[in-house]
């Protein structure tokens, strides 16, 4: 494996790391499966992309970008497979979120119906589990562990 691919997969087996991958993975999943394949009310692929260029005014590429990166990113995060760039990129997903939508509601979420809209305390606490996963790696039970060890030998 070449030995930058090596170090973007080391990660020791920590427990920490396994617990805020698999939150992240699994709470993001069913986001990406309803922009990818419409499940849970979601609009599917060609409607989410549609809503995303259309109506959100995004180049398609990132539209196409943040779709992959929730669906694709999440089962990665879940199998502990390319960790670091896959928490990195959820992590721009919901930097993007906060920016382009969630800031204008505030902090909170909504949870009585009171606000307009959803504030972006819950995108913050994805972006924080991400940030850990990109400065730790996958730690115990990943895929990245079990082919980085392939690089020591």
């Amino acid at each position: 494996m070449a030995k930058g691919l090596c170090k973007l997969m080391q990660t020791g087996n920590e427990l920490a790391p396994l617990i805020a991958r698999l939150t992240v993975g699994l709470v993001l999943l069913p986001h990406g499966l309803q922009k990818t394949l419409g499940m849970f009310g979601g609009y599917g692929f060609s409607g989410t992309m549609g809503f995303f260029t259309e109506k959100a005014g995004m180049p398609w590429i990132v539209a196409f970008l943040v779709i992959m990166a929730e669906s694709l990113g999440s089962i990665s995060l879940i199998l502990g497979f390319m960790t670091r760039f896959c928490a990195a990129s959820l992590g721009l997903v919901m930097l993007g979120a906060i920016g382009m939508v969630h800031w204008n509601f505030g902090f909170f979420m909504n949870w009585f119906g009171a606000q307009q809209g959803e504030g972006f305390e819950y995108h913050l606490l994805v972006l924080g589990l991400c940030l850990s996963l990109v400065a730790s790696g996958a730690g115990r039970l990943s895929l990245d562990g079990k082919l980085s060890k392939s690089c020591n030998q």
